[in-house]
């Protein structure tokens, strides 16, 4: 600011005059015209050390070099300018031959007296002073161009903090609104896709077989009310302000297939199940993802599959599991002439995707259309049980 600039040269100013009335034999008198013309050049240059400080450096030197010519004792005081010059210089400037200029700049000033009149052993501490001065205030300067570095590092890494965890905190609600958008999706697809198969039976058999109508009509009910019944409850924790509480039952798996497929079942869609290989418990997440695929896959069989049957086919490997949902319909799902495509693929692969598996969907040669899964399996028991015996038997 402009009137710090003002108190700073007024003071190197007094300062300057005040070193210029101080007399070889340690007396003080008025200063001279000459104090007054030294002291207003060298701080005539002092606001300019912001620009251009080694111009203001060697300005200040050059006026405190010409003290002794003028008949002056050149003492720290008449030094002002050059000591602020000196702070200035450090304090802003990154070069590395700032030191050399404060070193010869301090050279100079205390060897200025001798250049132009001898000079005593008594006059060394004092020559010795001249020359401190400048350079403690560049050890100054230097600390304090350190110093605003390291604060200026310290904010820009809490901003690059604050901005990561912005980000993070991005990215975590858009995966939180694609998993809630994906559960959302897959409940109300299964149960509207039941509950419309269903009406669709009623109104059929409506004329000609009453009990059958009856019947379907009872499901229908049950299926809506199971499917307001998980809507509600999904609201539920989507309302909640706190963390979550544990959910009263446990998330859904292929432990609740044979009631799923029976669903499928009475809204008129035949599902055949076959399985290879010795079943083992899955993962809470991929335990998840298999029921909520074969959900979906049957789901878009039932919406959109010329055909009354679906074949599921649960292959046990090693190390993964096969999930395949099979028909024999004739048109592709999420893709009927009037009807824009859906996300159940997308979620299907999402799901597979998040927990190290691979998705595939496409017509079959045969026809009709095929969903394949590979879902990734926990290294089993027995099989680390046979290994580490093995390990212990060989020689």
């Amino acid at each position: 600011m402009w009137w710090r600039e003002g108190a700073i040269t007024a003071a190197a100013f007094a300062l300057c005059l005040l070193g210029g009335m101080v007399r070889v034999d340690d007396t003080l008198s008025a200063p001279p015209a000459a104090t007054y013309l030294l002291a207003a050049v060298s701080c005539a240059v002092l606001p300019l050390r912001h620009r251009a400080p080694l111009a203001a450096m060697a300005a200040t030197t050059t006026a405190g070099m010409l003290a002794p010519l003028l008949g002056l004792l050149l003492t720290p005081l008449i030094m002002a300018p050059a000591v602020i010059s000196a702070y200035s210089l450090t304090a802003r400037t990154e070069r590395r031959g700032t030191s050399a200029v404060l070193l010869a700049s301090a050279a100079l000033l205390a060897t200025s007296t001798a250049l132009f009149d001898a000079i005593s052993w008594k006059d060394a501490s004092r020559m010795g002073a001249v020359a401190a001065f400048p350079l403690v205030a560049g050890v100054l300067g230097h600390a304090t161009r350190n110093r605003r570095a390291y604060l200026a590092a310290v904010e820009e890494r809490a901003q690059r903090a604050e901005k990561s965890r912005e980000l993070e905190a991005r990215r975590r609600v858009a995966e939180e609104r694609v998993r809630i958008a994906r559960e959302l999706h897959d409940l109300v697809a299964h149960q509207i896709t039941l509950a419309n198969a269903q009406a669709t039976v009623a109104a059929h058999l409506f004329d000609t077989s009453p009990e059958q109508t009856r019947k379907s009509l009872k499901e229908l009910v049950e299926t809506t009310s199971d499917a307001l019944d998980d809507l509600r409850a999904t609201v539920g924790l989507l309302r909640q302000s706190g963390d979550a509480a544990a959910p009263s039952e446990p998330a859904p798996g292929l432990s609740r297939l044979p009631t799923l497929l029976e669903s499928f079942r009475r809204a008129g869609l035949e599902v055949s199940v076959h399985q290879e290989g010795t079943s083992r418990p899955l993962p809470p997440g991929a335990d998840l993802t298999a029921y909520r695929i074969v959900q979906e896959a049957l789901t878009n069989v039932t919406k959109h599959a010329g055909t009354g049957s679906a074949q599921v086919r649960l292959t046990w490997n090693r190390d993964r599991v096969t999930i395949t949902v099979a028909d024999d319909g004739g048109e592709t799902p999420n893709a009927s002439p009037d009807r824009p495509p859906g996300y159940g693929l997308i979620g299907m692969r999402e799901r597979a995707t998040a927990i190290g598996g691979h998705l595939s969907a496409g017509r079959r040669p045969e026809g009709g259309f095929l969903v394949s899964t590979e879902l990734p399996l926990p290294p089993s028991k027995v099989t680390t049980r046979e290994t580490a015996g093995e390990a212990g038997d060989a020689p």
